[in-house]
């Protein structure tokens, strides 16, 4: 069973599901040439697909366009169904930083045909986490930058502030769709920059100086 676990301490959460958002910064729908959404993208990946850092991510055969997708990720700490916005707040436990790892040009060959992305987002080691930090430890303030380099050169690097649905908005409206559970994980959306990974390549990502993670490609 994979796990979150928590920065200085030896506590961790068994992890549920994994709820991604896509499209929540303008300038990455922009860069992908998409349509800005009335409502938040939402996708899933399997527990399966987590790895941590230090870890290492393995580029899949059936694949020659991988990118990085930095991204906020939320630890849910309670069960909750249809919250408002204050119960929503309340659900967040932890923060950490993840890495959602795409297969850009199936994704691009199932969007064509209409299908969904499930096999360009759920491959083994395409959701790399960093140790989190409790919400009682860190009060998140939203205008902290997240960034993610590959071989020590910054590639994306932006405030959250800039989300079209910040978390509690994007809590509540996923709780309107399906249940979330205690151990769930929410990936907020990644900002612009996303580009490809070749093996050998490190990524380090992190937000400001809170929390961080490393990671080699192969």
């Amino acid at each position: 069973m994979r796990t979150v676990k928590i920065k200085n301490s030896a506590k961790e959460f068994p992890i549920g599901k994994i709820i991604c958002v896509g499209r929540n910064y303008v300038e990455h729908i922009q860069e992908l040439g998409s349509e800005i959404p009335e409502k938040p993208v939402i996708f899933l990946k399997p527990a399966s697909a987590v790895i941590y850092s230090g870890d290492k991510i393995k580029y899949p055969d059936f694949s020659q366009d991988m990118h990085h997708e930095v991204e906020l990720v939320l630890l849910i700490g309670s069960t909750i169904k249809n919250a408002d916005l204050q119960t929503a707040e309340n659900s967040i436990a932890a923060y950490g930083v993840g890495l959602d790892m795409t297969l850009r040009d199936v994704q691009n060959e199932l969007k064509k045909k209409g299908h969904p992305w499930t096999i360009a987002k759920c491959f083994d080691t395409s959701a790399v986490l960093s140790d989190f930090i409790l919400k009682s430890d860190y009060k998140l303030s939203l205008n902290e930058e997240i960034y993610l380099k590959v071989n020590d050169e910054i590639k994306q690097k932006d405030s959250i502030a800039k989300m079209m649905f910040k978390p509690a908005e994007l809590i509540q409206y996923i709780s309107s769709l399906m249940t979330i559970e205690a151990g769930d994980l929410i990936f907020t959306g990644t900002p612009k920059g996303v580009g490809k990974v070749n093996k050998g390549d490190k990524l380090e990502a992190g937000l400001e100086n809170i929390i961080s993670l490393k990671c080699n490609v192969e």
